[in-house]
This record gives structure tokens, C-alpha cells and sequence, in this order.
């Protein structure tokens, strides 16, 4: 009886630890972008750069990675999670020891920095979306919704955390944010290595024709609202992460504030987007009309804020709407989230997933740069995404079908969505 309570206090102890490792991977590669965006007008003025190329260190990190996201989800089926995981933590180490020695060489050798910020980015496509893969592995169906919802805490635990992590970090100098980098990541890789154990594929890798084939009948049956669905989640981080970018550039240039203060400023609309998010994702579970409605509301709460933002000057009357952009955000992503893994079958879900996590770092890719290049064309930028907002709402209405409940021989429920199957997972 004794060894039975001592085997089950270690197995409990054991699936902490393992959970914690993997919780770290996706909190990680949140600080490769977020940590930076308070120091950024820092950046531009220690290296006497434009708004445009200080906001390329946050584009070269996160186009590469939306790019490299989808192969490192095929090689992660065919050679596993970890081979991919580890060295890909250790790329994302070395990518930002480069950029600091960069930041520090000569005053600054700003394209050697953007090199490392694209090594950064490579590195970081094989972290956090295929840890998402190796937890559906090492967790069984009741275990599984559990051991994610703690991964999504640890990510909007993340954007949460990292603005007040950069700016207390950035008391330093702003250059030691990128040695935080390999400090975090390299003792993370060799406990993922080491502590946690793999299972071994109850079948073989699929050849890439396979992909092929099953991506193909996919979109045959479901690209429509998974197109919708790619641009929802693809627009929603490209607008956080541009009015993040905005606010940053307002808090230190029209209102002088800097440092810890404003971390802990623009984690307040980040908050709101992590909260709901939670809150979100606990209360829709697989109920889809649900989760229509949540995508819907967001979208256009979305859009009304961004639609408000070019006609206020009240300082707090802008942080109370940027608290609203962000929760429309968090109703909206763990939706999509559920809707995209839960409706695609297992033997095309790893790579439906990689290329929407792609589309998703395009977005966080582009938001700062066009912010930054359209901030003095206001109306243009805030009414533009306000009605691209309102119009992708509009299409969500019309492509996210309510499910249908069909019987299968065994007299088992499967849900469709609308002419398409919607498996639960």
C-alpha cells in the first residue's frame, strides 16, 4: 500500500514537472516579441534608426517563423516532437546571443541584429506549435483538455509578463534583453531532453505525398471557413500587436513615460486579452454555436474600438478601448483555436494547425511595421481595420455553419459543419 502511494506521489510529481517544461516552451517564444515592444522607441533612438526599421526586428522574427512553422510540423511527424523542439530552442538561444553581441559591437550593427532576430524566428517555428502536438501525444483524452488549457495559461501568462519583464530588464541596458534569450532557453532544451519522455509512433510517418493528398481533400471539403477562420485569427494579432506597438509610441513620445511603468501599462490591454482568453476557452468547450458567437462579438467589438480610436484624446478614454480590443481578441482566439484543431482529422490536423499558427505570426509580423509606417494617416489605418474587422465578422456569420448531427452505423453522434465534418477532439 505504502509503494502504491509512493509510485503515485512520483507519477504526480513527474507530470508536474513534465507540464512545467513544456509550459515554459510556449512562454518563451511569447517574450521573443512582446518583451521587446516597450524598449523599441529606446532601440530607435540608441541606434538612430526609423520607427519603420526599429520595427523590422519584430517582422524578421516573426515572418521566418510563420513560414518555417509548417515544415517543422511535417518533420515533427516524420523524425518526432523533441528532435525538432530541443534544437530549435537552442537556434532561438543563439539567434538572440548574435543580436546582443550585434546591439553592443560598434554602437550597434543593425544588420547583423535583424540577422539574429531571423535566426530568432526559425528557431522559435519549432517550439511552442509542436509542443501543442507533443502534449496531444503524451496525454490521454481526459488528461488532454486539461494539459492544454495549462499550455494556453502559460501563453497568455506570457504576453502578459513580458512588457514588464522587458522594461525591468531594459533598466539594465536594453541590449541585455537578448541575453535573457539563451540563459532561458538552453537549460529548457536540455530539460525537455532529458525529463521528458516521448512516445513512441503507434504507426508510420505518412510520405509528404500523403500530406499533400490529405491537405487537398481538407479544402476540398472545409477551406471556405477555414480561409475565414485563418484571416480571423491572422487580423486579430496583426491589430494587437500593431495597437501595442502604437501605444508604446504614445506612452514614451507624447507622454514621457518609460520603463517599468509603461510594461506594466501595456500589459493592462494584454491582460484583458489573456483573461478572456481563459475564460473563453473554459466556458465554450465543443459547443461550436457557441464559439460562433464568440468569434462574431469579437470581431466586431474589435472593430468598434478600432473605429473609436482616431477621435480620442482622453488618455484613460484610450486605455478603457484598448482594454476592449483586447477582450474581443480573447473571445475570439481560443475559439478558433477549438474550431481548427476539433473540426480537421488527425491525420491532417498536425499540418492544418502549423499553417494557421503561420498565419498568425504573419499577422503579429506585419501589425507593428504598418502601424508604424501609417501612423500619421490615422483615419486610414483605424477605420481600415475597423472595416476589415466589421467585414470578416460579416463573413464568419455566413462560412461558420451550425452543426449538423448525423448517426454513423454504430448509432454514434458525429458532428458536421454544415456539408463538413466536424470531429471533436
Amino acid at each position: 500500500m505504502g509503494n502504491q502511494s509512493e509510485k503515485s506521489q512520483k507519477g504526480n510529481t513527474s507530470n508536474a514537472l513534465v507540464l512545467a517544461i513544456l509550459s515554459s516552451v510556449p512562454l518563451i517564444m511569447v517574450l521573443g516579441n512582446s518583451m521587446l515592444i516597450p524598449v523599441l522607441p529606446t532601440i530607435e533612438s540608441s541606434l538612430g534608426i526609423s520607427s519603420f526599421q526599429v520595427s523590422l526586428l519584430i517582422t524578421l522574427f516573426s515572418i521566418p517563423a510563420g513560414v518555417i512553422i509548417p515544415v517543422a510540423g511535417i518533420l515533427s511527424d516524420r523524425y518526432g516532437r523533441k528532435p525538432v523542439i530541443a534544437p530549435a530552442l537552442l537556434l532561438y538561444g543563439a539567434g538572440g546571443l548574435l543580436t546582443g553581441f550585434a546591439s553592443i559591437w560598434g554602437g550597434g550593427i543593425y544588420w547583423l541584429m535583424l540577422t539574429g532576430r531571423i535566426l530568432q524566428g526559425l528557431g522559435a517555428a519549432g517550439t511552442a506549435p509542436i509542443t501543442m502536438a507533443l502534449v496531444s501525444d503524451l496525454y490521454k483524452k481526459d488528461e488532454r483538455s486539461s494539459a492544454l488549457g495549462t499550455i494556453e495559461a502559460a501563453n497568455g501568462l506570457g504576453k502578459v509578463v513580458s512588457p514588464i519583464l522587458g522594461s525591468l530588464i531594459a533598466l539594465i541596458t536594453w541590449y541585455a534583453l537578448f541575453f535573457t534569450f539563451p540563459v532561458l532557453t538552453v537549460p529548457i532544451a536540455l530539460a525537455l531532453w532529458f525529463f521528458v519522455k516521448e512516445p513512441e509512433q503507434n504507426r508510420n510517418p505518412q510520405p509528404l505525398s500523403q500530406y499533400k493528398e490529405n491537405l487537398t481533400k481538407t479544402w476540398k471539403r472545409q477551406g471556405g471557413w477555414l480561409l475565414v477562420a485563418f484571416l480571423a485569427g491572422a487580423l486579430t494579432l496583426f491589430i494587437m500587436f500593431g495597437v501595442l506597438f502604437f501605444l508604446s509610441d504614445l506612452l514614451e513620445k507624447r507622454y514621457k513615460i518609460d520603463g517599468v511603468l509603461k510594461g506594466l501599462i501595456l500589459a493592462i490591454p494584454l491582460l484583458a486579452m489573456s483573461s478572456t482568453s481563459l475564460w473563453a476557452g473554459r466556458h465554450v468547450k465543443q459547443k461550436t454555436r457557441t464559439m460562433k458567437r464568440f468569434i462574431v462579438v469579437g470581431l466586431f467589438i474589435v472593430a468598434i474600438g478600432m473605429g473609436i480610436v482616431p477621435f480620442v484624446s482622453n488618455t484613460y478614454v484610450l486605455m478603457a478601448d484598448l482594454v476592449g480590443i483586447g477582450i474581443g481578441s480573447g473571445l475570439i482566439l481560443p475559439c478558433l483555436n477549438t474550431l481548427i484543431t476539433s473540426s480537421v482529422g488527425s491525420k491532417e490536423r498536425g499540418i492544418i494547425t502549423s499553417l494557421y499558427n503561420g498565419v498568425r505570426f504573419l499577422g503579429v509580423a506585419l501589425g507593428p511595421p504598418i502601424f508604424g509606417a501609417l501612423m500619421d494617416s490615422k483615419y486610414v489605418l483605424y477605420l481600415g481595420n475597423a472595416g476589415l474587422s466589421a467585414l470578416t465578422g460579416i463573413l464568419a456569420i455566413w462560412a461558420i455553419k451550425k452543426p449538423e448531427r448525423l448517426k454513423n452505423r454504430n448509432g454514434r453522434s458525429r458532428l458536421y459543419m454544415g456539408k463538413n465534418r466536424l470531429k471533436p477532439s
